[in-house]
């Protein structure tokens, strides 16, 4: 399993000197399923799985960031005046930076390096732990400060506006805001949360079932909720009583 000095040894050799390391959880959900882009409640818990990054500040605009998973570097401009998804793992770190510059927050170029212990699709927001440790690195190295929550929706619209992927919040907040030997209860509609202590003799085992985890599942899913609940309400306004309270005009 990846640790912090395994990337900074790796990184600071390749650029000859030291590096900045930051990373982000996977995590699993205990509570609520496809509640948190219907602005429900959410129990998720980070699980002992992470992305890292490794950051260099460079003295222009350009940001190379190289995946140890995939094997392979890309290299984007900041001032790139229409920035376009490639359909490719990068684009979920790209995603974050135009999404921070058109924010307000003004980022330098950087080298980065990521590498990840949580496996792609497999339900454990591998994605998520990306843009947010890739997020706070750039953050870092530009001297810039977002809040935890801010920048939870930030890499979600990230994901949603560039990657093309319409996630709800939850993966993005838990990979921010985990701590160690807790779930986070959230409500995705106010975004108030609470920090739930787990008991020292719980464990949390994730099992793997074979069944692979496309991102564009999301909008199938989301899809499916309304129809089953449009039909839930076409049902009801269809009930007996439904009808006789139409007809009495809503008397008791």
């Amino acid at each position: 399993m990846t640790d912090e000095r395994e990337m900074r040894e790796t990184f600071g050799d390749a650029r000859g000197g030291e590096a900045r390391v930051y990373r982000a959880p996977g995590r699993v959900n205990l509570i609520g399923e496809h509640t948190d882009y219907n602005e429900g409640f959410v129990m998720p818990a980070a699980i002992d799985s992470y992305t890292w990054a490794s950051v260099a500040p460079r003295d222009d605009r350009r940001v190379t960031v190289r995946s140890e998973n995939f094997s392979e570097a890309v290299e984007f401009e900041l001032d790139e005046t229409e920035p376009r998804r490639r359909d490719h793992w990068s684009d979920y770190a790209r995603g974050v930076a135009v999404t921070l510059e058109r924010a307000g927050v003004r980022l330098r170029g950087a080298d980065v390096l990521i590498k990840s212990d949580v496996p792609v699709g497999a339900g454990l927001s591998s994605s998520a732990a990306v843009e947010v440790a890739f997020g706070y690195a750039m953050l870092d190295a530009s001297g810039a400060l977002v809040n935890r929550v801010e920048l939870a929706r930030l890499c979600q619209r990230a994901e949603n506006e560039f990657v093309g992927v319409r996630c709800g919040l939850m993966d993005q907040f838990i990979a921010s805001n985990a701590r160690a030997g807790h779930a986070l209860m959230l409500d995705c509609r106010s975004l108030d949360f609470s920090l739930l202590p787990l008991h020292a003799g719980v464990r949390l085992v994730a099992c793997n079932t074979m069944v692979r985890h496309a991102p564009g599942g999301r909008r199938v899913q989301r899809a499916a909720c309304r129809v089953r609940g449009g039909r839930a309400a076409a049902r009801a306004r269809a009930s007996p009583c439904a009808r006789a309270a139409r007809r009495d005009g809503g008397r008791d």
